[in-house]
């Protein structure tokens, strides 16, 4: 069995492509259930507005990028050949690495950002309840949260990091100069918004409203930065008031369309509107950026604010790395005598079965024996059936570790031969 991952990022497509493959919550039980029945043993798929991801345990002769494109062609959204040029798969080792630097955060849009550590213990959540997390998937996972804690803790990554939602406010402050005084709509209450709100506070800026299909939710993210509630289908009615709009909704279609902005800038006479689509699939619709006066902007590009945080960070980044290779090479070894558990297991039941055979056949033949001499028997037996299993074990233990051997270092054949040697099944 071999671990995999496909996918594609924020580096290697662009919104329009992600926005297309991007999975809401409430597809993803569904496309967990089609990647098994292609016949993935295990599964979990990391779907976010920088990224979607399938990750998975697959028998050595599936190939992982078949497993993609089947799920593609379900979906029917895109053909395969043309997501392929922006696809990425990894296997075994480099699939591990991939997954480790996801969840520390350093394959994010903007190193450091916290939140793509909650979105990936979701998404084992989700794989998890719904079945698709066996033990291959569960030790990878679980190590991977346990190398975004020791990046946390051992380095400074963490310090100043900067959310997508704060390169959003940035991106409205370098255009307004100050916040004060302008009137900001935030349609959507999930995290991304409320990070951005209580960034538009500290900002400056003191009209913040917030609408959200759910109302109770929306009240909630008011009340903690002040701001007031705009009930959902009203909203419309109110955009040309505002001066910025940020969108996050998890909506699957635009809810701002151009009429509707163009409509609300004539209302404005004319006064410039801002809007910043943080959402993947998009809120807002692209052709709202023909309008004069409207300035649109999506999350690819925030790009420009991240690229200056990169290169702040290239040196505790490369403390961060320097962690993920150890803990890589760590679980790899892990994970191959994992591997060669059953056979170990196999062959030390094999040589006790032989044993206690002959111990059964020529235990008559010695006639009454004392406790002592009984004991002194088990251990004789026992001691020479370890001396015969310790070789072929420490072997096998070896060429797992990837230590070189006369034989070489990890030879996959070793295990076969020691199956055939012993005749284990």
């Amino acid at each position: 069995m071999k671990v995999a991952l496909a996918g594609l990022n924020h580096r290697t497509a662009p919104v329009q492509l992600r926005e297309k493959l991007a999975l809401r919550p409430e597809e993803i039980p569904a496309a967990l259930l089609e990647i098994q029945a292609y016949g993935a043993k295990e599964a979990l798929i990391l779907s976010t507005c920088n990224r979607v991801e399938i990750a998975a345990a697959l028998d050595d002769d599936l190939l992982p990028a078949s497993v993609f494109d089947r799920l593609l062609a379900e979906r029917g959204e895109m053909s395969p050949e043309a997501v392929r040029p922006h696809l990425y798969v990894y296997e075994d080792k480099d699939a591990i690495r991939h997954l480790f630097r996801v969840a520390g955060s350093l394959d994010s849009m903007i190193v450091g950002e916290p939140q793509i550590l909650g979105q990936l213990k979701q998404a084992y959540a989700q794989a998890r309840d719904h079945g698709a997390i066996g033990t291959v998937l569960d030790t990878i996972v679980m190590r991977a949260l346990h190398v975004a804690k020791r990046i946390r803790t051992e380095t400074e990554i963490g310090q100043s990091a900067v959310s997508v939602s704060y390169a959003a406010v940035e991106l409205a402050r370098e255009i307004f100069g100050s916040l004060a005084r302008k009137r900001v709509l935030i349609i959507g209450a999930g995290k991304m918004s409320e990070g951005a709100a209580r960034h538009l506070l500290r900002g400056g800026a003191n009209e913040i409203f917030i609408t959200n299909r759910t109302h109770e939710r929306a009240v909630e993210v008011a009340e903690l930065f002040r701001g007031e509630v705009i009930p959902y289908d009203a909203f419309p009615h109110r955009l040309a008031e505002m001066d910025i709009v940020i969108t996050s909704s998890a909506a699957p279609t635009f809810v701002l369309t151009r009429e509707a902005v163009r409509r609300s800038i004539e209302l404005r006479k004319h006064q410039p509107m801002f809007l910043i689509d943080i959402a993947v699939p998009r809120n807002i619709d692209p052709a709202v950026d023909d309008l004069e006066h409207a300035f649109l902007y999506d999350i690819d590009d925030l790009q420009r604010l991240t690229d200056a945080n990169l290169r702040a960070r290239r040196e505790v980044a490369e403390q961060a790395e320097a962690i993920v290779l150890e803990e890589v090479a760590r679980l790899e070894a892990k994970l191959r005598e994992r591997d060669i558990a059953p056979t170990i297991v196999s062959l030390q039941e094999q040589l006790e079965a032989i044993r206690k055979e002959a111990l059964g056949r020529y235990r008559g033949r010695l006639g009454s024996l004392t406790a002592d001499q009984e004991e002194a028997l088990e251990a004789l037996t026992r001691g020479i059936v370890n001396k015969i299993a310790h070789g072929p074990i420490s072997e096998m233990r070896r060429h797992a570790a990837g230590q070189k051997t006369g034989a070489g270092p990890r030879d996959p054949e070793f295990v076969t031969a020691v199956r055939r040697m012993f005749r284990l099944r």
